[in-house]
């Protein structure tokens, strides 16, 4: 049997040229195929193409549920592809040729045919050699930082301290015909030997190499693991030697402005002079290409050509979302001269001469500020090209806590700080160390000094790299991720709700480019409520703040891009997923894998709690990308549960001490945001890798559950750590707003498809019928009425859930009551019109829209996706 899906572009053209490959993440129905080695590719044409396929998931039943499939670099990529899965047979390879790699004692070498990379198992190097065709291209890539001991104020002066990245460790990961995956871990090391400081700053690289490709991506992750009150980070980059040997002349300098336009010019210019080199010869120069022989030259000019000032140094500094600086100089202790200037680097440059350059791209340059390129050296023989991801012409790094405490000593002080802030604070708990950064850039090796429009076309594809996706019509078809639809637009009801749909996000992502949400810590995330005096988002205001995946917006972006497969609802969604995974969340350290509740600095909330850091809102990105570095985010989480011993999420305000016995490895766990977010963890974790251990936490605690009197509407049972299973004995009833709007709603919607276990459905569906119903049925039901009933709108979707599973029309019609009831504005004829706000009242007109805020914007979208699958046929006429 042969099973045939086709997959597409995600922003609609094939890219004219593939030059670094390609990964993908693509699902199979339960049952369907046997394993990834029955994955292949073929074009538009039905010719076989060389790819690569390996397993990221399996079903319960042992077959493929997710496979990661990369293809190799080609000069002609296919509008299209099919991916087939011929079962009992092997994929047809392809005629490319593949990867290479060699594993020696000390070092690993990995050639894709037109590049080979050398990397040392240890050292000071990230690679000691990147050559093309032969020729070394770079050569010892490092990484390096600035530690600054102090913030300047006038009062007192600071010093500067350069450190080097350690590698420590070097793994290599994967190793196939199409694609090969090398992890390098470190730290970064004082560069004085006679240094005081510590090593500090672990980090992860992996480099990605293709079959056929002339370039290598590269991931880059650290963890900040300083003191935030004495330890401010001056400067992060990637710095590479590129050894130069032609004539100052034929030595090329590409640095990429905005809008597609680059600076071109070479050490020694020979365009402008008041005498000319002649056409040829600037001609030459200008496209990269070797000049003439200099006989063949205007004498008046190569009889001159030590009077022509070489530039030696080349800077784009990015220090804002709004402007770009370029400028050069001939040497150390010489002045800058001023090139030009402009809003939005793409982040790209090169160097280069007759024989071969390098080229470096850094991926949400200009949206992750402050961000640099230098070339150094650019007249001697090493010369050094220098990736600032973190510019060291910005101001340092300061996470220091915002405020002094005001007071807040104790739980009862910090819960009165708590009613009128929203700010959840507690000394010592606004620390930064252990949040963690990614940045993902692209290495180009290159034989000569290319054209504009190849640099022009290498720019773009380090900052938004081709990608294949299969349509919303399979991924749905595939029964993955639960309860949702396509977009559907079939009848004017539906229209509605879709243009309500698309409206949420187009104002959202409008608002990160109005409000500036962008920055090295910020990019990715939103705020979380609006300020209609003031006409800002509270950006200083507590608990208003960064939103930090609060209410699961998350979610909101990634089943949007399920059902509609746009390409800008999928980067807005990739973006906040890199930022929530990364700065939300502790990598290390007494708080490990949790995540901080929404805050005026992403990490200053003392609620360090499992709901952020789920693997509920990093799962989709990982099986749809089958990225690693998301893999390594999921990884971390596999033990989560241990972390209630260490930190209880309910201290302040827990009235139940019998519930919480760490001494006894037992401790109460609430049944919504807490096990939802350990239910996606052990989900995750069994289908990711079979541990036994998830599997059994997690079916045993559905067991539980199901056993458990009043099921979920229990609220918290006694845990026993060892076990992995509740206490089902206990009786009492106790609802939150809060427990089914981080995640558990879709997870157990998966969970019942999943794996049948009746008690467990029969205690959901309880809990989805009762939520919003009637006292007198709540009463009927369970004997009391249910307290902590708000968010109805959120909510409709349980009454649509059990409408739908009960066949239930009168719940269905509660369901779309509840969900209008919810928001009474969107009954209005003029629902979310926008109306202008012109200055003075704010620095810039910014659009509004009635009670905007992340509460609104995620659950009304969840609300509307899970209510139109549910109980689509009943919408209101």
């Amino acid at each position: 049997m042969t099973l045939n899906t086709t997959v597409g572009w995600i922003d609609g053209e094939a890219p004219l040229e593939l030059s670094g490959g390609t990964t993908w993440g693509m699902p199979f129905a339960r049952g369907t195929v046997a394993s990834a080695d029955a994955v292949a590719v073929r074009d538009s044409f039905g010719q076989p193409v060389a790819s690569q396929a390996w397993p990221l998931a399996t079903w319960p039943d042992g077959s493929l549920k997710w496979a990661g499939i990369a293809l190799p670099a080609t000069d002609s990529p296919s509008r299209e592809y099919e991916v087939t899965h011929d079962v009992g047979t092997s994929p047809a390879a392809g005629t490319s040729p593949g990867v290479t790699v060699a594993e020696r004692n000390d070092s690993i070498t990995v050639s894709t045919g037109p590049l080979e990379m050398v990397i040392n198992r240890s050292g000071s190097t990230l690679f000691s050699s990147l050559s093309r065709g032969g020729t070394t291209v770079a050569s010892d890539g490092r990484l390096v930082s600035l530690l600054q001991d102090g913030i300047a104020d006038g009062a007192c002066s600071v010093s500067r301290e350069g450190f080097t990245g350690e590698v420590t460790a070097v793994v290599l990961e994967q190793s196939g015909p199409v694609r090969a995956v090398v992890r390098l871990e470190g730290t970064h090391r004082p560069d004085s030997p006679t240094s005081d400081k510590r090593d500090w700053l672990p980090f992860v690289v992996r480099f990605y190499f293709y079959a056929g490709a002339r370039s290598v991506r590269m991931v880059h992750s650290f963890i900040w693991d300083g003191d935030a009150e004495q330890d401010f980070l001056a400067g992060l980059g990637v710095r590479f030697t590129v050894p130069l040997q032609s004539e100052l002349y034929d030595r090329h300098i590409r640095i990429a402005g905005a809008d597609g336009g680059f600076l071109s010019e070479a050490v020694r210019g020979l365009t402008g002079l008041r005498r000319d080199p002649g056409e040829d010869v600037r001609r030459a120069q200008l496209a990269g290409r070797p000049t003439p022989p200099l006989a063949e030259w205007n004498e008046e000019v190569s009889g001159r050509l030590h009077l022509i000032p070489a530039w030696n140094d080349f800077t784009l500094s990015q220090l804002s979302a709004d402007g770009f600086e370029l400028r050069k100089r001939t040497a150390a202790g010489h002045a800058w001269v001023g090139i030009s200037g402009g809003t939005r680097a793409a982040g790209f440059c090169s160097l280069s001469d007759t024989r071969g350059g390098l080229g470096v791209g850094i991926r949400d340059f200009w949206q992750s500020h402050p961000g640099q390129l230098d070339i150094r050296n650019a007249a001697t023989d090493g010369a050094s090209l220098t990736a600032w991801l973190y510019s060291p012409e910005a101001q340092p790094m300061d996470l220091r806590f915002y405020h002094d405490g005001l007071g807040q000593d104790t739980f009862e002080e910090q819960l009165e700080g708590l009613e009128i802030t929203y700010e959840d604070y507690e000394p010592g708990f606004g620390n930064p160390a252990g949040i963690a950064r990614t940045h993902e850039l692209t290495l180009f090796a290159y034989g000569s000094t290319p054209a504009t429009e190849t640099l022009a076309a290498d720019a773009r594809a380090a900052s938004v790299p081709a990608l294949l996706q299969a349509t919303p019509e399979y991924l749905h078809s595939a029964r993955v991720f639960g309860d949702w639809a396509p977009v559907d637009r079939s009848t004017p009801a539906r229209a509605e709700l879709e243009d309500r749909l698309d409206f949420l996000f187009d104002f959202y992502a409008g608002q990160v480019e109005q409000r500036r949400w962008y920055g090295f810590w910020n990019y990715g995330d939103v705020m979380h409520t609006y300020d209609f005096d003031r006409h800002v988002w509270r950006y200083d205001v507590g608990g208003y703040a960064w939103d930090n995946s609060e209410l699961s917006p998350d979610l909101w972006l990634w089943y949007s891009y399920l059902r509609s497969g746009r390409a800008e609802v999928f980067r807005f969604a990739e973006a906040m997923t890199r930022h929530t995974g990364e700065v939300d969340v502790y990598h290390l350290g007494p708080w490990k894998g949790l995540g901080s509740r929404h805050n005026v600095q992403h990490w200053g909330c003392s609620a360090k709690q499992l709901r952020i850091s789920t693997p509920a809102y990093r799962r989709f990105y990982y099986y749809l990308t089958a990225d690693e570095r998301t893999g390594d985010l999921l990884s971390e989480l596999v033990d989560s549960d241990q972390n209630f011993l260490g930190l209880d999420p309910v201290r302040k305000v827990r009235p139940d001490a019998d519930t919480y016995r760490p001494d006894r490895n037992a401790l109460g766990v609430g049944l919504g945001t807490d096990w939802g977010s350990l239910a996606a963890t052990w989900l995750t974790d069994w289908e990711r890798t079979g541990n036994p251990r998830s599997r059994d936490r997690l079916l045993g605690t559905m067991a539980d559950i199901g056993a458990l009197k009043y099921g979920f509407l229990t609220g918290e049972a006694l845990y026993d750590l060892d076990q992995g299973r509740f206490d089902a004995g206990r009786e009492r009833i106790q609802v939150s707003h809060l427990s089914a709007v981080f995640g558990l709603v879709e997870i157990c919607s998966e969970l019942v498809d999943l794996v049948p276990d009746e008690a467990f459905e029969r205690a959901w569906l309880q809990y989805c019928r009762l939520f919003l119903a009637t006292e007198e049925e709540q009463i009927d039901a369970v004997g009391q009425p249910l307290p902590g009933i708000y968010l109805t709108q959120a909510h409709s979707r349980l009454s649509a859930y059990a409408a739908a599973r009960l066949r239930d029309p009168d719940l269905a019609a509660r369901a779309w009551e509840s969900f209008a009831e919810g928001g009474e504005h969107l009954n209005h004829e003029n629902a979310f019109t926008l109306q202008t706000i012109e200055p003075p009242y704010v620095l810039l007109p910014v659009d509004e829209a009635p009670t905007v805020s992340t509460n609104d914007a995620s659950q009304f979208g969840l609300a509307v996706i899970q209510n139109l699958a549910l109980i689509g046929d009943h919408l209101p006429r």
